[in-house]
């Protein structure tokens, strides 16, 4: 194998953590995996990621890349070909000895791997697989694995690879094929979604062999998800939206992830460095209108349009469709359905449950939404109790406009002031050239 030998283990950890903390796709393990007794570790539903970094990424997991080492050159990224940067590379079997030590230290409860693309996709995916395999089977690890596949991989070994990983993605990078074309010109859309396509067959058959036998393993039981760069090709947010809204529905995805170029390197094709940083509002107005077309039951082509095709940098999209919308409102709080109560700006999925399951047992007013969790200083101004509003208010998109700007809408801490440093999963630990048995005891 070509393996970086003449690296400290240490040093491999420094290099390829630092590398892994572009890919934002860190979160709750959505799967239960308890322990069979004859392991290491478990894999509990809710309780995976508690610990975040300053910038919002799970620190829960193992976060490495395999290798940086990669035969492509893709324009936005800072491990391609043609950058001058350390490099390194793990063995299966550093992955599995730092993620089984780590565990046994309490920094973690789960393993993150993503990598470059070392001399082939089908080679990388072979050396993930090894690691996997030695985790899962000589190691005994039954925690949570995320799993990043090659695109262009061979699919039965992607396959293979999925019925030791708990959840897999696969990045689709760019909502468009023109701007994968120009700015990942050795990677395809087909080669993207063949993998997506397969996990998604796949899973369901697994689904269907549970159920005729348990004991049966399981393929990927975490589902699929994967991450599209914003900012660095001339995408509208619509464009971005629609694409998300079309992979929840063709292909059972979990969850998509939307990622802020980060401007690391001089290239024509991409967009000229400015003094404004990367576009963290915007991917914060994604995340936002994701979540509603999750849970909200709304569709993208009414968040934005072509004529309308980016988010209010003002308003949420939920706000901001509501004021465009006003002759849907108000809503009388006794009496709306439930898919209605969920369009009223300050009333989330639960408040809107405990609503209607509260209701039913008498009339609710303004000081039972407060105890439910509703954020009356936006719902008032959409919202009825027993036909009267909280305060009189003008049904004016302007007036309504100008009161929920007072009130001042909170953006995600850091925004202007972002770092973008690797949090350090054993900062209280000194290592000396290597790893140490004392530095590795429980």
């Amino acid at each position: 194998m070509r393996i970086t030998e003449d690296m400290s283990v240490m040093d491999k950890l420094e290099i390829l953590t630092d590398a892994a903390k572009y890919d934002v796709a860190c979160t709750s393990s959505g799967t239960d995996r308890a322990n069979d007794g004859t392991g290491i570790g478990n894999c509990v539903r809710a309780g995976l990621c508690h610990s975040f970094a300053a910038d919002g990424r799970c620190i829960s997991l193992l976060k490495i890349l395999f290798t940086n080492e990669c035969i492509f050159d893709c324009r936005y990224c800072v491990n391609r070909r043609s950058n001058d940067v350390p490099r390194a590379s793990f063995t299966p079997e550093e992955v599995c000895e730092l993620t089984m030590e780590f565990y046994r230290r309490n920094y973690i409860e789960g393993l993150f791997l993503s990598s470059g693309v070392l001399k082939s996709p089908d080679y990388t995916m072979e050396l993930i697989y090894a690691a996997l395999y030695k985790l899962r089977n000589e190691r005994r690890f039954q925690g949570y694995i995320h799993v990043k596949a090659i695109p262009g991989a061979n699919l039965e070994l992607v396959q293979r690879v999925g019925f030791l990983a708990d959840r897999m993605s696969v990045n689709l990078e760019f909502a468009t094929a023109d701007g994968l074309r120009r700015l990942a010109p050795h990677k395809t859309r087909k080669n993207i979604l063949a993998p997506m396509r397969m996990v998604q067959q796949a899973a369901a058959e697994n689904r269907c062999e549970i159920q005729s036998y348990r004991n049966a393993p399981r393929f990927v039981p975490a589902g699929q998800s994967t991450q599209m760069i914003v900012g660095a090709a001339p995408e509208s947010d619509y464009q971005i939206l629609n694409v998300a809204e079309s992979l929840y529905k063709r292909f059972d995805l979990k969850r998509v992830f939307y990622s802020a170029f980060i401007h690391l390197n001089e290239d024509r094709e991409l967009p000229a460095k400015t003094g404004g940083g990367p576009p963290l509002l915007r991917e914060h107005r994604l995340y936002q209108a994701d979540w509603l077309l999750r849970y909200y039951h709304f569709e993208a082509k009414e968040i934005l349009s072509e004529e309308d095709p980016n988010f209010n940098v003002l308003f949420d999209p939920k706000c901001n469709w509501a004021l465009r919308h006003l002759e849907a409102f108000p809503v009388e709080v006794n009496r709306a359905r439930y898919e209605m109560l969920l369009r009223v700006p300050g009333l989330g999925y639960l408040s809107a449950q405990r609503i209607v399951k509260a209701r039913r047992l008498g009339a609710l007013d303004f000081t039972d939404l407060k105890k439910m969790g509703v954020v009356l200083k936006r719902a008032m101004y959409f919202l009825t109790c027993n036909g009267k509003m909280m305060y009189p208010t003008k049904l004016e998109e302007d007036y309504i406009a100008r009161n929920l700007l007072n009130t001042g809408e909170r953006l995600p801490e850091g925004v202007g002031g972002m770092t973008y440093r690797q949090m350090s999963l054993f900062d209280d630990v000194r290592f000396g050239g290597g790893i140490s048995e004392e530095n590795l005891c429980v």
